[in-house]
């Protein structure tokens, strides 16, 4: 019988070469662990603002839809374009409600880095609003919502925001997103 294997000193050097190759690659995995953890948390971040964008930009178009004859404006800009008051006719009456069960305005705002809401806000100030967004998470920088007229066209609403992720060392996230305002 004739029998092959291999001997002792080709073990040992697989042995040893193959314990170099795992201790190199294992010194990548915290690495690449950290890549994909702060990868995730921009998409995280990412998906948040525009969520909170669309959201706003929603009822930015609604802005001034009213089914009759409503009074006053439908959309007011304050605090350099940080706060918006949104006003439509929700339940199609003819006008504008303000009781506290049928509400039509509804208003944004950025307050100490996060975004809050108010359903029956007549002004940027005040208490009450309710936060959107977590602050101790997602730290909200700009809230800017515009207002571009163009001659015989319905306005041009933007809306921007930029916020950062607590703890991250990324840049902050720019996202723009712009609607037109038909009913004012």
């Amino acid at each position: 019988m004739n029998q092959s294997g291999f001997s002792l000193t080709e073990m040992l050097m697989a042995m040893a070469i193959s314990s170099i190759l795992l201790v190199s690659t294992s010194r990548f995995l915290p690495a690449l662990h950290r890549a994909v953890l702060l990868q995730s948390g921009q998409q995280e971040l990412e998906e948040e603002v525009w969520q909170r964008l669309f959201s706003i930009g929603k009822q930015l178009q609604r802005a001034g839809y009213c089914a009759g004859n409503c009074q006053g404006t439908g959309l007011t800009i304050g605090r350099q374009g940080s706060c918006a008051i949104v006003k439509w006719d929700a339940n199609s009456n003819g006008a504008w409600d303000a009781s506290s069960s049928e509400n039509d305005s509804t208003g944004f705002r950025l307050e100490s880095g996060a975004l809050e809401t108010l359903r029956g806000a007549t002004s940027c100030e005040g208490r009450g609003w309710e936060k959107l967004t977590d602050p101790d998470r997602i730290a909200i920088q700009q809230l800017k919502v515009s207002k571009v007229e163009h001659a015989g066209f319905a306005p041009e609403l933007t809306v921007e925001l930029v916020a950062l992720r607590q703890g991250a060392l990324a840049a902050p996230f720019t996202a723009r997103y712009t609607v037109t305002g038909f009913n004012l």
